[in-house]
């Protein structure tokens, strides 16, 4: 008997279940189970991505160019330019020994020394003074006569002109034929080889403009001492 009624039991329970499935088919419903699976799906989050992002590169900086006041500055040469030299000559030479100013020279450029023009200016200085490179050039030839005694012929940049630096003592360690000398450069030691009288140590120095043949022993000279002031 009791077991007839649970038979019962289930046997109802299944026609009502296929009972409410025909009618929510029925209904168009029959689908919801799906549409809730899809929501659910939809609102699932998505895998949090752990990939590092791709970064640009970074813009590059223009270099820092320091101020002025933190170049280095260059050293003017010791002596004095001529600021009022004509145009057409090619350098501004400055008085070849240190210390000397131009209201200590004195024009003996036509004086006449044992039967001849002098031709140049005496620097007087104290031996072992060092002389200075009035201009910027290579020097041409290092030579020892009776007269000039201890001598340097340099040539300018421009090979028009030629100076000359006599009665030197002795030349500046490591002065040789061929090398540039720059302004202000010291290429010998005031002295009094030559003719030159012992008791009066001095510089002779003169400019001269050179010849078609460029030879460094003979040209025309012209007063340095306009050129110097």
């Amino acid at each position: 008997m009791r077991a007839s009624v649970i038979a019962a039991f289930i046997v109802g329970l299944f026609l009502g279940a296929v009972g409410l499935y025909g009618a929510l088919w029925y209904g168009g419903d029959i689908r919801w189970p799906l549409v809730l699976f899809k929501q659910r799906a939809t609102l699932t989050p998505p895998p949090e991505d752990t990939s590092l992002p791709v970064m640009s590169k970074a813009p590059q900086q223009p270099p820092l160019v320091p101020p002025p006041s933190a170049l280095p500055q260059t050293v003017a040469p010791q002596g004095e330019a001529d600021r009022s030299m004509p145009a057409e000559f090619p350098d501004h030479p400055i008085i070849p020994i240190s210390g000397v100013s131009t209201s200590q020279l004195t024009d003996s450029f036509n004086d006449t020394r044992d039967g001849h023009k002098h031709g140049a200016v005496d620097i007087p200085a104290a031996k072992e003074t060092p002389v200075l490179a009035a201009v910027e050039g290579n020097v041409a030839k290092l030579f020892t006569s009776n007269q000039g005694g201890i001598t340097v012929y340099q040539f300018d940049d421009s090979q028009q002109y030629c100076y000359y630096y006599a009665h030197l003592d002795r030349y500046a360690p490591g002065l040789k034929e061929g090398m540039l000398l720059r302004q202000g450069q010291a290429l010998g030691f005031v002295g009094s080889t030559g003719d030159a009288q012992a008791a009066g140590p001095h510089l002779h120095f003169t400019i001269f403009r050179l010849g078609p043949d460029k030879s460094w022993w003979k040209g025309t000279a012209i007063d340095p001492v306009p050129l110097l002031r």
